[in-house]
């Protein structure tokens, strides 16, 4: 019995009049600096510290209300695939740790498929949630990241990827190996349709999913500090025996060696995500020159005149006086050479007639 939690703790409650137990959450420490933030200053600074702009993890569904305008989007239904194909089982079942999963997410898995305005634009994403066996890739987040990328297409919009997984999910076997292909097929679907891939990446983004649909992206972005790689660090040091520089696998390291395109900080992930959508969906038309028709192809792939000059043309046979500058240097310059030409067999003539004449050495 413990007499201190068990009667003098009640006592004092009772003394005082108050039995309200304070959460444990309301205060969270920072992991790179050691600050201890407010959890609503924290959730308004969008889980950013405010001492030193350490990027927190943030929930999926806080990430989409950020990103689409209004916080408004659809979701689609996450596909139904077997729940355990290889009835795997290691301290517990597989099947019992995705019940424990769910119930505590609210998810049935961990990726999140949902489409809605960016600046009045339509965009389709695919978002992982960490919060769900560590984002891991498994049949289901497969299976979403296609109906994502049909999506996608159906709606000619967009696709954006948002990766935090620790890999392949290991309870899966070859059969989560196998959507490494499944993704790498979607997003070439997106492509072939002419539509842009997009890829934000997030702490943690490592093993399977880095090796197939993270850097696949036409554009490749991510947050400031986010671990991205394949193996882990540890492993990597101790199967090569060397100590890894300094900022290893971290966003910025990847930047500075080309690995992404830019490392955005998340206040100003919306605005650039949005402005990139913007660059690469613009459609692009003809150039028009003010004094030249513009020139079509009809159905026969004939060319013929759409629209009449706006300027005057000029019609004369005449060369443009740039032309005729041109040609004359060129006159000239061959003129010199040939003059110089002749000087200089002249000189190779004379030079061998004069050591013709003179008399052999004596030896």
């Amino acid at each position: 019995m413990n007499w201190l939690s068990d009667y003098v703790r009640p006592k004092f409650r009772n003394l005082v009049g108050s039995s309200r137990e304070v959460p444990d959450n309301l205060w969270h420490k920072c992991s790179e600096c050691g600050h201890m933030i407010f959890h609503k200053e924290l959730d308004k600074a969008r889980r950013v510290c405010t001492q030193c702009g350490q990027h927190m993890r943030l929930p999926v569904k806080h990430r989409l209300a950020m990103l689409f305008d209004d916080g408004v989007y659809e979701r689609a239904p996450t596909p139904k695939v077997a729940a355990d194909p290889l009835k795997f089982r290691d301290v517990k079942r597989y099947t019992d740790r995705l019940k424990d999963a769910q119930a505590r997410n609210g998810e049935s898995d961990a990726l999140i498929v949902a489409s809605g305005p960016i600046e009045g634009r339509t965009v389709v994403v695919a978002a992982f949630d960490f919060d769900f066996m560590g984002g891991s890739m498994g049949m289901a987040v497969g299976e979403s990241f296609v109906v994502a990328a049909e999506k996608a297409v159906e709606l000619n919009a967009p696709l954006v990827a948002i990766p935090s997984s620790g890999g392949a999910r290991m309870q899966e076997g070859i059969l989560s190996l196998m959507q490494m292909a499944r993704v790498t097929v979607a997003v070439d679907m997106v492509k072939d349709a002419g539509l842009p891939y997009i890829v934000i990446l997030t702490d943690p983004t490592t093993g399977g999913v880095t090796a197939s649909l993270a850097m696949l992206g036409d554009v490749a972005m991510a947050e400031p500090g986010a671990i991205i790689g394949f193996a882990g660090a540890r492993v990597i040091e101790q199967t090569i025996h060397e100590k890894l520089p300094k900022g290893f696998q971290r966003s910025e390291y990847l930047l500075e060696h080309g690995m992404v395109d830019m490392v955005v900080p998340r206040d100003a992930l919306k605005g650039t995500l949005a402005r990139v959508i913007r660059l690469l969906t613009v459609p692009v038309g003809p150039i028009a020159h003010p004094n030249l028709p513009t020139v079509v192809a009809n159905d026969h792939g004939e060319g013929h005149r759409e629209t009449e000059p706006t300027g005057p043309v000029d019609d004369t046979d005449d060369p443009h006086p740039d032309v005729e500058v041109l040609a004359s240097a060129s006159e000239d310059d061959k003129a010199g050479r040939r003059k110089g030409d002749a000087e200089r067999q002249s000189s190779e003539t004379e030079a061998a007639s004069t050591a013709a004449d003179q008399p052999p050495p004596k030896g």
